[in-house]
């Protein structure tokens, strides 16, 4: 019979002890894994979606909250901005590129987000069927909305008012489906795309029918009733990007300090929330190296004490012919077998209790999936082989430096 053959009967002649250690393993190895994996996602999510972005402008308040609504999608903006003031900033000779936001109704709990066409350049955007929105009340929706909600080029549906829930639906216009995106792998698949001038008549609805079809030959009336527009429209945030590096320093400050709004830093935001974050994983480590250091224990205890018990069987072994080396490898093989099938079970564990809470997430925005593997997983396996050499190494020692005559006088 093979070493390993014996390794797995052994090992497996009391259930009970090899499953709880098992377990212990598994448990230790499967919060390392799903620690690996909700950073790496939540940070490559945070690197595609703001990678092109240099600056948020939003009304006064939290700057992170301000990120967060406006290129994450996961929160409440902080408020409006007027619109001519967001013009003056957009025309600023330190800025190379400025997108508005309007923000403000969902469908499906899915952002539905007025822009213009600096967005698509600034993400990149190709549409997989249909056009780009052009006309009012036309959208161009990501390839998860599309999928989600079985909507296709042409289709149309109501919005609601606020960025969750469907209680206020605005049933005075219909949105029309007239183009569906690529898949992105940012947070353009989830959202709805149209231009900022359907966001405003979806509120202004009740008095379209006075105002928006009045006609007048009076270029100075419609001069000034555009300006009036401008002064009392509003719109949630602008991205900023910067034309030069002496933006980096010019630019926010003048925002701050000049200015009823304020600038927020994707990338100082995104480290302030990553070293919040970074407490309870840090914490989560520790307990997870814990626990595998208890199991380490636990596997050297069951191998110390099933040698103790196996030394008759183990000195007729020699006997019979089995070298030293070979009983060596056989107790050696037993805390391998144990921790690296531990190790499997935790990263599988890992991957499921992920898959688990991306689906009960409320935000798709930030969606965790479990049907992600990292090349780093392996070192997991190499943790588990590692454990397992160490727990069994004394015991695999006394089998190799075992008195065969001393143990058979005793029996």
């Amino acid at each position: 019979m093979s070493p390993l053959k014996i390794s797995w009967k052994s090992l497996w002649s009391k259930p009970l002890s090899a499953f709880l250690n098992l377990m212990l393993v598994a448990f230790g190895i499967g919060i390392l894994t799903m620690l690996l994996l909700a950073s790496k996602q939540i940070s490559e999510k945070l690197d595609n979606n703001s990678k092109d972005i240099d600056l948020v402008v939003g009304a006064k308040g939290s700057p992170l909250q301000l990120v967060l609504s406006s290129i994450y999608y996961i929160d409440f903006p902080t408020g409006n901005i007027p619109l001519k003031d967001a013009q003056e900033l957009m025309h600023n000779p330190l800025v190379k590129k400025a997108v508005p936001l309007a923000l403000g109704d969902n469908y499906k709990s899915v952002r539905i987000v007025g822009t213009d066409s600096n967005f698509v350049a600034l993400y990149g955007l190709k549409v997989k069927a249909g056009k780009f929105w052009k006309k009012e009340f036309e959208t161009t929706i990501g390839s998860a909305v599309a999928i989600n909600n079985k909507l296709k080029v042409g289709d149309s549906f109501f919005g609601a008012h606020g960025l969750t829930g469907s209680g206020d639906v605005h049933k005075a216009h219909a949105y029309i489906v007239s183009g569906i995106l690529e898949p992105q792998g940012n947070v353009t698949d989830n959202l709805i795309l149209t231009n900022v001038a359907s966001v405003w008549k979806m509120h202004d609805s009740a008095d379209e029918g006075q105002a928006g079809h009045q006609e007048t030959n009076h270029k100075e009336q419609d001069s000034q009733a555009e300006a009036a527009e401008i002064k009392n429209r509003e719109i949630t945030s602008l991205l900023i990007q910067y034309r030069s590096p002496m933006s980096v320093v010019m630019f926010p400050r003048m925002v701050n300090e000049s200015t009823n709004m304020q600038a927020a830093s994707p990338a100082m935001e995104s480290t302030r929330l990553f070293s919040l974050i970074g407490v309870g994983v840090d914490t989560l480590q520790w307990f997870a190296i814990l626990v595998m250091l208890i199991a380490a224990i636990s596997v050297f205890v069951n191998l110390y004490n099933s040698l103790k018990e196996r030394s008759y069987d183990l000195a007729i072994m020699r006997i019979l012919g089995a070298s030293k080396s070979k009983l060596f490898v056989i107790i050696i093989a037993e805390g391998i077998m144990l921790t690296l099938a531990g190790s499997v079970a935790g990263i599988i564990l890992g991957h499921l209790a992920i898959e688990a809470i991306g689906h009960f997430q409320e935000s798709s925005q930030a969606r965790l999936t479990g049907f992600s593997f990292l090349t780093e997983e392996i070192y997991l396996l190499i943790a588990g082989l590692v454990i397992g050499i160490f727990a069994a190494i004394i015991p695999a020692l006394q089998a190799y430096k075992s008195n065969i005559s001393k143990i058979l006088a005793q029996n």
